[in-house]
Parts: C-alpha cells; sequence; structure tokens
C-alpha cells in the first residue's frame, strides 16, 4: 500500500464522504447496462436484500476516496460465506495497487470474521476477471446479463404465445399486486421464494437460502428503502389453493432511467411442465408496461446452465448482453 493511502470503514450512521466516494467510484466504471441511484446503492451496501449483516470500507489517497468495497455476511445460513458486493477503484486511481490493497483488506477481513469462503462476481470480458484470478480466485459459475427492448417487443405475438401457453395450465389462475407483500401472503411468500434454491450454482459453495416470512418481510423493507417499485405475479392451483410459481419486475420509482430490472422467477417442483414460468413472465410483462410505459429496458441475468429458463428469455426476445462469473476464494 502506498504511504499516502489509508483504509478507512464507512459509518453507516455519518458517512461523511465515504458512501458518497464510494458510490462515485461505482458509479464512474463504464460498462454497458443500467446503473443504480444513490439510494439504491446506499441500501445494497448497508443491508442487502435480506438477512445479511454488512460492512465497507474506502481508500483514501491523497484527501480523496480512490475506491472501496462492502462485504456481506450471511446470518440464518451460508454462515461459511463473505460476499463481496462492490469493489471498485475510480479510474483516476487505477494501476497503482488501490485495488489489490483493497482486496487483501477483504480477505483479512472475511477471515477475521470466521468466513471460508469469498465470493464476488466480475464480467467476464473486463479487467476485474484478469484481477480476481490473479488473487487466487476461481471461476465457479457464470451468468449471462440479458436485456428486452419493449420499445420492439412483439407484443401481439406474446399474447398469441400466452394463449398457447395457457391451454397447459387451465387449473391455475394468476394473481398479482405492486409493491410489498401482504401480511397474509408473508408464508406463501415464502414458499415461493424457496422455489429459488432449485437456480443451477454450478461449482459455487453455497447451501439452501432458509426463508421465512420475517426473511420476506426484511426482503420487501430494502426494496422499498431503496426506492424501487415491485410488480409481482403469482400462480396459484384452482383446486388446491397452493402458490405453484411467481416472477417479478422492480423499476426505480424515482429514478428508472428507462430501466427495469427482472428479479426472481420460480415454479415450485410439483407445478412444473405446465409452462407456467412463460405465463407468468408474460403475464407481468404486460401489466408492466401498462403501468410503467416510460420504461424502455428490462435487465436480467441467468446461470448459463438455466437451459428451461434461457429457453423462456430467448422466446421474449431477450438478448444478450455480457457474461459474468462469479469467482470463488477459499481463504
Amino acid at each position: 500500500m502506498q504511504d499516502d493511502m489509508r483504509i478507512e470503514p464507512v459509518d453507516f450512521i455519518v458517512p461523511g464522504d465515504r458512501m458518497s466516494g464510494l458510490y462515485a467510484a461505482d458509479r464512474a466504471d463504464p460498462g454497458p447496462g443500467p446503473r443504480m441511484s444513490f439510494r439504491h446503492f446506499q441500501v445494497v451496501i448497508e443491508h442487502g436484500w435480506s438477512d445479511e449483516r454488512s460492512e465497507a470500507w474506502v481508500a483514501r489517497r491523497s484527501g480523496e476516496i480512490a475506491g472501496g468495497y462492502a462485504l456481506h455476511y450471511p446470518q440464518s445460513d451460508n454462515t461459511h460465506l463473505a460476499l463481496i458486493r462492490v469493489l471498485a477503484v475510480h479510474p483516476d486511481h487505477r494501476r497503482n495497487g488501490v485495488g489489490g490493497a483493497l482486496l487483501r483488506h477483504a480477505i483479512e477481513r472475511a477471515r477475521a470474521e470466521g468466513r471460508r469462503v469469498i465470493l464476488g462476481e466480475a464480467a467476464a470480458d473486463r479487467p476485474g476477471a484478469a484481477f480476481a484470478a490473479a488473487f487466487g480466485f476461481s471461476p465457479a459459475a457464470t451468468e449471462a446479463r440479458r436485456v428486452l427492448d419493449l420499445r420492439t417487443a412483439d407484443w401481439s405475438g406474446f399474447e398469441l404465445m400466452r394463449g398457447d401457453a395457457v391451454r397447459h395450465a387451465r387449473d391455475y389462475q394468476l394473481e398479482r399486486w405492486a409493491g410489498p407483500v401482504g401480511e397474509e401472503q408473508l408464508g406463501e411468500m415464502a414458499e415461493l421464494m424457496s422455489g429459488m434454491n432449485d437456480e443451477p450454482l454450478g461449482d459455487l459453495d453455497i447451501e439452501n437460502q432458509r426463508w421465512d416470512p420475517a426473511r420476506v418481510r426484511a426482503h420487501d423493507q430494502s426494496t422499498v428503502a431503496a426506492g424501487l417499485r415491485a410488480y409481482t405475479m403469482v400462480a396459484r392451483h384452482t383446486g388446491t389453493g397452493e402458490p405453484a410459481g411467481f416472477t417479478r419486475i422492480a423499476v426505480d420509482a424515482h429514478e428508472p432511467e428507462g430501466w427495469a430490472r427482472q428479479h426472481e422467477t420460480a415454479v415450485l417442483r410439483p407445478h412444473r411442465g405446465r409452462r407456467l414460468g412463460l405465463i407468468l413472465k408474460l403475464a407481468n410483462l404486460a401489466w408492466f408496461h401498462a403501468c410503467e410505459p416510460s420504461v424502455e429496458r428490462v435487465v436480467t441475468w441467468n446461470s448459463t446452465s438455466n437451459s428451461h429458463m434461457l429457453g423462456i428469455n430467448e422466446k421474449l426476445g431477450y438478448q444478450v448482453l455480457d457474461l459474468w462469473n462469479e469467482w470463488q476464494l477459499r481463504v
């Protein structure tokens, strides 16, 4: 570490210029895709999305914030993990040892917390990949980031596609809501969120996430605090009343910048094989577009080994934006 550089903790109560400096370093990255508002970024850094303890640190050089990182520590499951949510160096300070000093500091912090595995992500075709490999991280999974352009989407084709799919799911009805889930549905939503555990994980050392009503509520509270408005569509089996699957899209309610984010989609095992994933995504897209006509593009992430979801997204017209690796280091 250079003599004029020091690494300082971010105080989440009185952050001073540290949180804004970390945001500026992350925002300065010229990569494609949507950017988080400061409000969204701050919530992700401080709280994550549900049951995570967080800390953040910045590197200061000659009085300026040169970069920083955030670590999240899962609490109710995956307690062997430390998650690097952000590690960013401002372009004005790159190639001066700042990134290496921050990553070494993060590794030591993870060890001090008794965590055995560190996970982070980086675009496969950008410098972050070589940087992770140089520090001994291994690529453990690959995700494709895809974008659907709502301005050129085939809406009439979507309606025909949905009509054809519905023939295979006559025993189901759809329900929807905007914003947080109601108190009476928290248990069902926990069950649906648990369906995400079936997503392919490659070689990642991750155990199933345990969802309960309290965790669902914490997730919703983080979403609202981040300034996001979520649109949720649920499929329910009419005969039993069981929840069968869901999907969710979120948009920044204050600074959308033309983008929305496709969040979770899952169909529970007993209800698969009836095209519910396709039906849910088609119905939610149509509803979302009617409610948020100014949004031009939707971005989504999928494991490259999740052939079923990739097939749905290709039918909808999603185009690959870039590939990302999940990097893993055992400490």
